[in-house]
């Protein structure tokens, strides 16, 4: 059996965060090693689903919980409207055994981690047929990416990509990420991640036990960039994707304002 369901951007996130709390890896690692979600949109959602799960989630608040972000030029040029100057940044999330250590980040946590640890960083691009992904560098020492890459490349700390579908790319990512960093070029750079890409696709599979393949995309009136997903499975995955859907697909766009 198939039902179609469109997927907002927001919901996505959504989407994403709640499959990343029951994800095995994630647990074992709460469970006896460290736990690191690196500052990002998506998440902020993933951290915001754990922390409440762990029942500590005050004084967390998505909102901020990122170092770059894409807005549209509408939104720029609001007469209210204005990108915060980053003293509302909280940092990374860092769990030790399922402890909030509020005073790490990837940047001081990186040199003591090791392969039970994991770390939980967002993507700027996905190539969903190659299951790649990669990040945008706009640092001159790399900032982030550097710190994530001295751990998974040089200590083996295992690596998930969240990546909302709403950033796939045609093309080759390692292609792409050679052109950005011509001489000539100017804006962020991209790094090609060496972990497991996870995306709503992923977690409906994880949820749900249920197929999912994208099968149209786009809206208006806060539908934009919305994906509609074709869902296959049988009666009980099915159900349990109706009642998935419910409780994420009214979720509302993502604010910093």
């Amino acid at each position: 059996m198939i039902r179609q369901y469109p997927l907002t951007v927001a919901a996505g996130k959504r989407l994403i965060a709640k499959a990343m709390l029951v994800h095995p890896a994630i647990n074992t690692t709460l469970a006896n090693g460290k736990l690191v979600i690196v500052a990002g949109t998506t998440n902020g959602y993933i951290a915001e689903e754990i922390l409440l799960s762990l029942g500590q989630s005050v004084g967390f608040s998505r909102r901020h919980f990122f170092r770059g972000i894409t807005v549209s030029p509408a939104w720029i040029t609001g007469p209210q409207n204005k990108l915060p100057d980053g003293s509302a940044f909280p940092g990374d999330i860092v769990l030790h055994k399922g402890v909030w250590k509020r005073t790490e980040t990837i940047f001081n946590v990186a040199p003591k981690l090791d392969e039970n640890d994991l770390i939980l960083k967002g993507a700027n691009a996905v190539d969903l047929l190659n299951k790649h992904a990669a990040s945008y560098v706009d640092h001159p020492e790399t900032g982030p990416v550097g710190a994530v890459l001295s751990a998974t490349l040089g200590k083996r700390t295992r690596l998930i990509l969240p990546v909302g579908l709403e950033k796939r790319v045609p093309g080759n990512l390692a292609t792409l990420a050679n052109h950005l960093s011509e001489a000539n070029a100017k804006g962020p750079r991209l790094c090609v991640l060496p972990g497991e890409v996870f995306t709503e696709i992923d977690a409906i599979r994880l949820l749900t036990g249920a197929t999912a393949e994208i099968v149209a995309a786009g809206g208006v009136a806060g539908g934009e960039g919305c994906t509609w997903l074709a869902i296959t499975g049988n009666q009980d995955e099915l159900t349990a994707m109706d009642n998935l859907m419910r409780t994420i697909h009214a979720e509302p766009a993502f604010t910093i304002a």
